[in-house]
């Protein structure tokens, strides 16, 4: 018998606050993205990133005092440790965080999916909520086997947008079918045969994902051949460098 399994999924939804009250997010996200990297400034020169019951003694009252609930505390300690590790797995330089992204926990705050709401506890113990903009596909995170669990919100461009985590637990199926996949430059060819290896159906996927990659790259390393120095400012597909493209990719 199969054990369950946890299932989770992201939602992105923008989100619109009462007149008003946009300061008082953009205040929270700041404080909140100031404070991991005050945290990451103090244990990025450690041989070894301390743990989070070393983290609180050293940092708990000091946040607290700026406002933040016990639980947004303890999310920040966490991201803060999740920051220099993964920096420091990947060989980085000491991170400096710019975007305004706070990781909120379920505690704080209050989803209402009947009104398509959201009250989210700030600073100061202020709660704040936000009008959700839902769309028809999100519908099937209303039924009742479905969870919310931890939230990201977040500032771009001017506006918010909530990530809410929704996860429940199902009892995986016995597998009747094999899918066997072929991906080629120009498209996927894929067969499915049942347990007793009679065909079920197969097809092609066209797409250009991959010889787009292949010219980029052909491309690249011709400009890097010639321009050893300054190859990513060289001009290229249309006009527009390298260098610009790499940039696009990456914000």
């Amino acid at each position: 018998m199969s054990l369950p399994v946890r299932v989770t999924v992201t939602a992105k939804v923008e989100a619109v606050t009462p007149e008003g009250d946009e300061g008082l997010v953009l205040e929270f996200l700041r404080a909140y993205r100031d404070s991991v990297q005050q945290v990451v400034d103090g244990i990025w020169g450690l041989s070894q990133v301390p743990s989070e019951k070393t983290l609180h003694r050293v940092f708990y009252g000091r946040l607290r005092g700026l406002g933040f609930r016990a639980h947004h505390v303890s999310e920040i300690y966490r991201r803060a440790r999740e920051v220099v590790e993964s920096t420091r797995k990947n060989g980085g330089s000491k991170p400096v965080l710019r975007r305004l992204t706070a990781r909120v926990h379920p505690l704080d705050y209050k989803l209402d999916l009947e009104t398509k709401t959201i009250k989210v506890a700030v600073l100061h113990d202020r709660w704040v909520e936000l009008r959700l903009r839902w769309y028809n596909y999100l519908d099937r995170y209303l039924e009742s086997s479905w969870r919310p669990g931890e939230i990201l919100v977040s500032y771009r461009y001017g506006r918010f947008y909530i990530y809410i985590t929704f996860h429940r637990d199902v009892v995986p199926r016995e597998p009747q079918a094999v899918m066997g996949v072929d991906i080629n430059f120009s498209n996927i060819t894929y067969t499915i045969v049942d347990l007793g290896g009679n065909l079920v159906s197969m097809g092609v996927v066209p797409f250009r994902g991959l010889s787009r990659a292949l010219h980029l790259k052909k491309l690249a390393e011709g400009l890097q051949r010639r321009y050893p120095r300054n190859w990513r400012f060289r001009s290229g597909l249309g006009g527009s460098g390298l260098g610009g493209l790499a940039g696009r990719g990456a914000s």
